[in-house]
């Protein structure tokens, strides 16, 4: 068995009339960050993690902008779609942990749903993902809420046996 760890980051600039969709969460929120898909830079930091654990391409390339296909896709929809691809490997997720870099809106009242949403599609319980929300002080883009950002940290494990 071998032990994997990715790293993952994003950052997506927000829009007024956008919905904000973040760990697969839509939340109430006057702007909404801007991307080919729901633009949920939580689930596309994990993707980035998860792909890079395995050695795999980034999200950009497995989905790209260019793709008519993930136009306004929800961002879960391809976490589901990249998890299938690490279990056809016999890859498992062993534990994720998240911060989110965002001035506004406040996210704590959303984490537990957030947890909700994420770890059935990881394949977790809920004590194998930490999401943490933190401002930036009012500094640069995301301080002036022009932004948000997200890195993530997953570890994966390769189970025995002959891959699929």
């Amino acid at each position: 068995m071998k032990i994997k760890i990715g790293l993952g980051y994003d950052i997506h600039r927000l829009s007024k009339g956008r919905d904000l969709f973040l760990g697969g969460v839509k939340i109430p929120h006057p702007s909404g960050l801007i991307g080919h898909s729901d633009g949920d830079c939580l689930v596309h930091a994990l993707i980035d993690a998860l792909l890079g654990a395995v050695g795999e391409v980034d999200i950009g390339r497995l989905f790209p902008d260019t793709d008519p296909a993930y136009k306004g896709i929800r961002s879960t929809v391809l976490l589901r779609k990249v998890m299938s691809r690490l279990r056809r490997r016999r890859m498992e997720v062993l534990n994720a942990d998240v911060v989110v870099v965002a001035q506004a809106p406040r996210l704590a009242p959303y984490i537990e749903v957030m947890k909700d949403t994420v770890c059935p599609i990881l394949g977790v319980s809920r004590d194998r993902l930490g999401i943490k929300a933190k401002t930036n002080e009012g500094l640069g883009l995301i301080g002036r809420e022009r932004a948000m950002a997200c890195w993530a940290v997953v570890l994966v494990e390769e189970k025995a046996g002959k891959k699929a």
